[in-house]
């Protein structure tokens, strides 16, 4: 086990940048997820740290060391790919074990260790079949088998399960929370599903055009994200937003829209005249019988345009005066296009962010 420290790593492609000064500090045993859409330099930066790409600038230190000139076999870590690139003529116990008989370990150390990795992700039943015979998930196993039987100092994940149909991920997100729990390894992890983040992450590292866009746990990014960027990628279906400028007195306040439309804040600290936009999560929206004015709420009224049936929950999808939202109902209404309804939010749940650079706006203190 280690920790690990990026200090303004950088990696240029001729012109482009495409990891701008990351700066990140591991602990020992964490588990960290970098997520972000494509493009954002995720991968670039794990195989960076792996030593499969070289670095522009800066420097990567495990336990301490500088590892910028060290030779990937030689950083004590252990990758795990989004395909599986098992051997399709050797069997699982052959694949597994690979590496270590790479090593010349004594065979009773080669069996011992193999069992035990099979043994740990449920592989001991299938050790004598080849990759051809395997479902996906028993193939992304006996990647995993395969790394974990190193016993490295870390452990980087590149989209693993982005292969694997969307029962068989649930399932093997919950089988790598579990491994991380047994083994207790340094684990770098990148994904571009936010559902994978927010689940098996110790903290989230979100990344954006090469740069890190915030750096926290599941609960501090959903609940304080840090700017719009953050708070649309993370959350399924993604935060709404309203754009508009601040209008009336401080008790009076207003948001109106370039459409016309207006959201009633009632008391706000934020001075006239600041543009911003107004965040709200599908999930905080309830709907009302009749648009009521509450003064710890904010009322919406909205068309809706599509409803989505999820079994658990209905998704509707609605036209407002300031643009689309979409709002979640966990109750037995039922409900149909062109319907007219009314959404309360309470103002404890709005994020607010400025226009121009996409920041979190902070309460002015007094």
């Amino acid at each position: 086990m280690a920790d690990i420290t990026l200090e303004g790593v950088t990696k240029q492609f001729g012109l482009v940048t495409a990891v701008h000064r990351f700066s990140l500090e591991i602990a020992d045993a964490e588990f960290v997820v970098f997520v972000g859409p494509s493009g954002c330099g995720k991968s670039t930066t794990l195989r960076m740290l792996a030593g499969l790409e070289e670095i522009t600038a800066g420097t990567i230190s495990i336990d301490g060391k500088v590892v910028n000139n060290v030779h990937p076999k030689n950083r004590d870590i252990a990758m795990v790919f989004q395909n599986y690139a098992l051997y399709p003529h050797l069997s699982v116990f052959d694949n597994i074990s690979f590496g270590l008989r790479a090593k010349k370990l004594p065979k009773s150390e080669i069996q011992q260790r193999t069992l035990e990795a099979a043994g740990i992700l449920g592989l001991t039943d299938l050790l004598a079949r080849r990759p051809g015979e395997l479902s996906g998930g028993q193939k992304q196993r006996v990647a995993m088998g395969r790394a974990i039987v190193r016993k490295p100092k870390v452990f980087l994940f590149d989209e693993p399960l982005s292969n694997l149909d969307a029962k068989l991920r649930h399932k093997m997100r919950a089988e790598m929370k579990k491994l991380h729990q047994q083994v207790r390894t340094t684990t770098i992890y990148v994904t571009h599903d936010q559902v994978e983040a927010m689940t098996l992450a110790d903290r989230i590292v979100i990344m954006k055009d090469g740069h890190i866009e915030q750096v926290g746990s599941p609960d501090e990014v959903y609940q304080r994200p840090q700017s719009q960027f953050v708070a649309g990628f993370i959350g399924s279906p993604s935060m709404n937003f309203a754009a508009g400028v601040l209008e009336g007195n401080l008790e009076a306040k207003r948001l109106t829209t370039p459409s016309g439309g207006s959201i009633e804040l009632g008391t706000c600290s934020y001075p006239a005249g600041t543009k911003m936009e107004l965040g709200f999560r599908p999930e905080h929206m309830e709907v009302a019988e009749k648009a009521d004015h509450n003064e710890d709420q904010i009322s919406i009224n909205a068309q809706i345009s599509v409803v989505e049936p999820m079994g658990h929950e209905t998704v509707l999808i609605c036209e407002t005066a300031f643009g689309e939202i979409t709002g979640k109902y966990t109750g037995a209404h039922k409900f149909i296009p062109t319907q007219q309804v009314h959404f309360q939010v309470n103002k404890e749940k709005l994020h607010y962010f400025d226009a121009q650079t996409g920041k979190r706006l902070e309460v002015p203190s007094a």
